[in-house]
């Protein structure tokens, strides 16, 4: 089997679909991150598709060393295109032996997934209500951003009008639902620290970057100051990436993103590393139904994966849901909070690619929102 071809989407309202197909007559699917740089990620893969053509798909590890081993290597555009063509090598593979992807890496380790859902947007309003929407649809979990922008020092204001919104859920729907509260990089460590330990009072599942991700080794003074799961990973790629996460030991919780970390094998091998460091992982996965697919294939063979995050509904999918192209939507469906084994071959999916070509056609054009704080700089979205 050879690489013969490769098909590229850009899909509103921020993933890229690549479709790469054989001499065989199997395509496969694989998802890249748009990331504010969708011409620039879409350029760089048809660059590294060219060395493809010709090759048997069957060979993902030496695929990978060889679009990952350039002299200068590495960063979010990079690591985006290379998780995508992996993805799609997964789902060509599983789909010539007819087995799902996890079955090539151990097997089952679970009979079913945690999902949880997010709630209450970019700017966090009325998160009791949406929590109570949550439970009534059988999840036992949810996701929220904590604030808005904030500045490096900033107002107990800003800090108590988190911890009035976190205290809503609690007062609605008391502790039958977990909580996550993800700070999304945009607190600096002077304000992490206050807003971590006065969120402590509510027991939450974990918070999500409560610093950047530049800025790892200042976890140690927040892990030292609560108890509260502290989790990150979601912008590290490769295990390399991960290095000076496992080896400083303030993190409770990875969240590699299969479409930035370099796809199902390396989040497997990065999650195999966290298990010799007694961690936990709960994948990044807020994209569309191909990254998803790929993320539950993870799922089901490791062991050390706890809950998955799922972008049904989330904030930003405005006109499409990854719902709508998807043949096979029983794949994406919940029940009390859990989603079943996928059973299909490949990555599990089918994907609807007479209305993928119809929404490519419009095009994509996606950045994250520029925010400044109060005194006109820029502050972290």
């Amino acid at each position: 089997m050879k690489i013969t071809s490769y098909d590229i989407y850009k899909i509103k309202p921020r993933w890229i679909f690549l479709k790469i197909n054989t001499d065989e007559g199997i395509s496969g699917w694989g998802e890249l991150v748009s990331g504010t740089r969708t011409e620039t990620v879409i350029t760089g893969a048809r660059e590294m598709m060219e060395y493809l053509i010709g090759k048997d798909p069957g060979q993902i590890e030496d695929i990978w060393q060889l679009l990952y081993r350039f002299f200068f290597r590495g960063g979010p555009v990079e690591m985006t295109i290379i998780s995508g063509i992996e993805m799609a090598l997964w789902d060509i593979k599983g789909k010539y032996y007819n087995m799902p992807v996890y079955e090539f890496l151990g097997g089952r380790a679970r009979t079913k997934i945690k999902v949880y859902s997010w709630i209450g947007g970019d700017r966090p309003a009325d998160v009791g209500n949406e929590a109570l929407k949550r439970k009534n649809m059988g999840f036992t979990a949810v996701k929220m951003n904590a604030t808005e922008e904030m500045h490096y020092v900033d107002t107990y204001k800003k800090v108590q009008q988190v911890s009035a919104r976190v205290q809503s859920i609690r007062d609605t729907v008391g502790y039958d639902l977990e909580v996550a509260v993800d700070f999304h990089g945009r607190v600096h460590k002077p304000m992490a620290k206050v807003l971590a330990k006065e969120l402590e009072q509510f027991h939450l599942m974990f918070i999500e970057e409560p610093v950047l991700p530049e800025n790892i080794e200042m976890l140690r003074d927040i892990a030292n100051h609560v108890s509260i799961p502290i989790s990150t990973g979601e912008r590290a790629y490769t295990r390399w990436g991960f290095k000076p996460i496992f080896k400083d030991g303030f993190v409770d919780i990875i969240q590699p993103d299969l479409s930035l970390t370099g796809g199902i094998l390396e989040a497997k091998k990065i999650a195999a590393m966290a298990e010799c460091f007694d961690m936990a992982v709960a994948p990044h996965a807020p994209y569309g139904p191909i990254a998803l697919a790929a993320t539950l294939q993870l799922d089901v063979c490791t062991p050390n994966v706890f809950i998955q995050e799922q972008s049904l509904g989330i904030h930003y999918n405005q006109g499409f849901d990854l719902l709508d192209f998807v043949k096979n939507k029983e794949i994406f469906q919940y029940k009390d909070g859990f989603v079943n084994i996928p059973t299909a071959p490949g990555l599990g999916i089918e994907i609807d690619e007479d209305l993928v070509k119809k929404i490519s056609q419009e095009g994509l054009k996606w950045s994250n929102p520029k925010w400044r704080n109060y005194d006109g700089t820029y502050a972290e979205w």
